[in-house]
C-alpha cells in the first residue's frame, strides 16, 4: 500500500456529503459562518435527486389561507406521522419553515404568485390548508438552482463524481472520510472534523421506486459502520402515484401536485373508489367539520376537498385494494385523470408532467387518463440525529434530509419533505459550527484505517473469479419487493431477512472486471454494502413492530396497537452484525401534546 503522504489529500473544516438541497442548505450556512466547506456529490452539481420533487415545500405562510399558522401545521404533521414523530423536531420544523422559504425567495426563486403577489400555496394530502409554495411542477428544480447559485458565491468547493468509503475516526470523533473519484477510480482523503450526511435513501433496493440512480443507502451505511444508529427504518413510504406503462419507466413520480389540481382517481369501471376507502377516525380528523367528515364517509362527490388527497399510505394502499379485486388498469394500477380541467390549465400548472406522458408513454393528459401505482419513494427512517443540532451520536458526524431522521414519524406528508431539507439543513450547518467551537484540538486521519479501508474495496478488483455485482443486485431488488412490500407479513419477513444474509454473503464475493477507472461495475460491488445493510436494518424493524402504522402495514397485524406508540425501532452494528431494539420514547413536551390534540377552533389565527 502507498504511504498517505502519497494519497490525494483535501482539508476542510466541514465536509458536506452530498448536493442535494439538505447538504448545499447546510454548506451555505457553514459558508456564511466563516468554515471552509467541501460538498462532495456522486453525480454532478445540479443534478440532486431533489429536482425530482415536484409539487412544492411545506410551510405555514397564510397566503392564500390566512387561518394556517405554525401550530396547525405541527399538528398535521404529527398527525399524518401516527405521532411516532420526534415532537421537538415537528415544531422546529412547522416554526422555521416560513422563514427558511421567504429566504429562498430573497436569493432568487421564482414562486408562482397569488393574484396580489405573494408567493402561491396549493392543497396536498394530509394538509389542512394550501400549504405547499411551488412552482409549477418542478418545484426541487427551483430549488437546487436558487441554492447552488446562491451557495456557490459564498466560498464553497464542490468535488463533483467523487464518491464515499467511509468515516475517518480518531478515538471516535470524526476526523474525515475516504472517497474516491468516479472518473479515474484514484482514492482521496478527505481530512475534516466536522462530516454532514445528506445522502438520501436507499430507494434502489427496491425494483419500483421513484428514487434515482444515487439512492443506495451510502449515508445509512457509512454511518453505521462508524458506530452511528439508525432509526425507524420499518417506516419506507410508498408513494401511490408512480408511472406503471411502459415498463421502462415503471416507478417514475407523477406528482401528488396532479390530485392537489384537481386529478381524480378512478378504477376499471369507472368508480372514483378513494370514497370507499376514507377511515373513520381519519375523516373526523381530517375534516374542518363534523359535517364535511360526514359528507366524505357518505361518498358525497360535494365534499369540498377531495379524498384523492389523503395521505399517501392510505391511498397507496387503496390503489393496492382495487388491483387486487380485479379492478385495476389495463397494465396493474389505477386511473389518474385530470382532463376535465381546463387544457391550459394543466399544461400551466403541471408543464412536467404534460411533456412526462406525452414524451414517455405517448399520453396526452390534458385528454387522457393516466396510469398510476405505488412506487417506493421515501424513507421516514433513517440516521438518528439530535432535534437541533441534528448531531448523531458519533462525535462530529451530522445527518440531515431525508437520510436523517425525527420529523416524519410513521409517515411523511407530501411537501414535507422540501421544508425539511431547507430548515435542518441550516440548523445542521448551525450544529457544525458550535461543535467545531467546543472542540479542542484537531481528529488525525490514521494511516492503517485509510489503508484497510482502501483493501475493503480494491478486493472487489483483484478477486481470480466472483459473482456478477448486477445479479446480486436484482436478487436483492427482488426480495424486497417480495417480502418487505407496501403490505408485510411476519412470515414473509422472516423469509426476507433469511434471504438477505445470502445475500451479503454474495456480495462481499462480487468481482468487478477491468479497472478501477470508470468502473461502472466497481461501483456497484461498492453501493451493494451499503444496500444491503439498509434492507436488512428495514426488514428486521419491520419484523420488530407488530403493528400497523402509517406507512408500515401489517397483514397479520392489522390497525394500530397502544403498544406501538411507545417505542421507536433503533438499530446498531454489533460486531459487524444488525441488531434492532425498541427503545421507549420520553413523555411529549406538555405545551406541544397540547397543540398537537387540540381543536382547529383553538388554533386557528393563532401565529406566536
Amino acid at each position: 500500500m502507498i504511504h498517505l503522504d502519497e494519497i490525494q489529500t483535501i482539508e476542510h473544516d466541514v465536509l458536506v456529503v452530498g448536493a442535494g438541497g439538505a447538504g448545499l442548505r447546510a454548506a451555505i450556512e457553514t459558508s456564511n459562518l466563516g468554515l471552509s466547506t467541501g460538498v462532495i456529490t456522486k453525480s454532478l452539481l445540479g443534478k440532486a435527486h431533489t429536482v425530482m420533487a415536484e409539487g412544492g415545500m411545506a410551510a405555514a405562510l397564510g397566503n392564500v389561507d390566512s387561518r394556517d399558522n405554525w401550530k396547525i401545521h405541527f399538528r398535521d404533521t404529527m398527525r399524518g406521522g401516527k405521532f411516532l414523530n420526534q415532537w421537538e423536531m415537528a415544531a422546529i420544523h412547522a416554526q422555521e419553515a416560513p422563514d427558511r422559504v421567504r429566504e429562498l425567495e430573497d436569493w432568487g426563486a421564482v414562486f408562482d404568485r397569488t393574484r396580489t403577489g405573494l408567493i402561491n400555496q396549493r392543497n396536498f394530502g394530509g394538509h389542512r390548508y394550501p400549504r405547499l409554495a411551488h412552482v409549477g411542477d418542478r418545484t426541487g428544480l427551483e430549488l437546487i438552482r436558487t441554492l447552488q447559485d446562491h451557495g456557490i458565491h459564498q466560498g464553497m468547493d464542490v468535488h463533483m463524481e467523487c464518491i464515499g468509503i467511509d468515516l475517518l475516526q480518531d478515538g471516535g470523533k470524526i476526523s474525515g472520510m475516504l472517497a474516491y473519484w468516479r472518473e479515474t477510480g484514484r482514492f482521496v482523503v478527505f481530512r475534516a472534523p466536522v462530516v454532514i450526511f445528506a445522502t438520501g435513501g436507499a430507494g434502489k433496493a427496491w425494483r419500483v421506486t421513484s428514487n434515482s440512480w444515487e439512492y443506495s443507502g451510502d449515508g445509512y451505511g457509512m454511518a453505521a459502520r462508524a458506530g452511528a444508529e439508525l432509526m425507524d427504518m420499518e417506516f419506507t413510504q410508498f408513494h401511490p402515484t408512480g408511472m406503471v406503462w411502459p415498463p421502462s419507466v415503471r416507478g417514475t413520480l407523477v406528482t401528488e401536485g396532479v390530485r392537489g389540481e384537481g386529478g381524480i382517481l378512478t378504477n376499471s369501471e369507472g368508480v372514483r373508489f378513494m370514497f370507499d376507502n376514507i377511515p373513520e377516525r381519519f375523516a373526523s380528523e381530517t375534516a374542518d367539520t363534523k359535517e364535511e367528515a360526514q359528507l366524505w364517509l357518505d361518498g358525497d362527490r360535494e365534499a369540498r376537498r377531495p379524498p384523492e388527497l389523503l395521505t399517501r399510505d392510505v391511498v397507496a394502499r387503496a390503489i393496492m385494494r382495487e388491483v387486487k379485486a380485479g379492478r385495476g388498469s389495463e397494465h396493474g394500477g389505477a386511473y389518474l385523470d385530470i382532463s376535465h380541467r381546463d387544457s391550459d390549465f394543466v399544461k400551466r400548472k403541471l408543464p412536467s408532467m404534460y411533456h412526462q406522458f406525452k414524451e414517455l408513454a405517448e399520453v396526452d393528459i390534458t385528454a387522457q387518463q393516466m396510469e398510476v401505482g405505488p412506487t417506493l419513494h421515501y424513507y421516514m427512517g433513517g440516521i438518528r440525529v439530535d432535534a437541533g443540532s441534528q448531531m448523531t451520536n458519533v462525535p462530529g458526524l451530522f445527518a440531515a434530509g431525508e437520510c436523517g431522521t425525527g420529523l416524519h414519524g410513521a409517515n411523511r406528508l407530501g411537501g414535507n419533505s422540501l421544508s425539511d431539507l431547507i430548515v435542518f439543513g441550516a440548523r445542521a450547518g448551525l450544529g457544525a459550527k458550535a461543535y467545531l467551537d467546543k472542540l479542542s484540538g484537531t481528529p488525525t486521519v490514521q494511516q492503517e484505517q485509510v489503508h484497510q479501508q482502501m483493501r475493503s474495496v480494491i478486493d472487489f478488483l483483484n478477486r481470480e473469479d466472483g459473482e456478477n455485482p448486477y445479479v446480486v443486485v436484482d436478487d436483492l431488488q427482488t426480495t424486497m419487493e417480495q417480502h418487505v412490500g407496501i403490505v408485510r407479513d411476519g412470515t414473509e419477513l422472516e423469509e426476507g431477512i433469511e434471504k438477505l444474509q445470502k445475500l451479503k454473503e454474495r456480495a462481499a464475493a462480487v468481482k468487478a472486471h477491468a479497472t478501477s477507472q470508470y468502473n461502472p461495475g466497481w461501483n456497484t460491488c461498492i453501493d451493494l454494502r451499503n444496500m444491503i445493510l439498509s434492507a436488512e436494518a428495514t426488514a428486521r424493524c419491520a419484523l420488530q413492530r407488530e403493528e400497523s402504522r402509517g406507512a408500515h402495514t401489517r397483514l397479520d397485524f392489522e390497525g394500530e396497537r397502544e403498544e406501538g406508540l411507545t417505542f421507536n425501532s433503533v438499530v446498531k452494528l454489533v460486531d459487524g452484525q444488525i441488531e434492532a431494539r425498541k427503545e421507549m420514547r420520553p413523555t411529549p413536551p406538555e405545551e406541544l401534546a397540547k397543540i398537537a390534540n387540540a381543536s382547529l377552533e383553538d388554533l386557528e389565527g393563532s401565529r406566536v
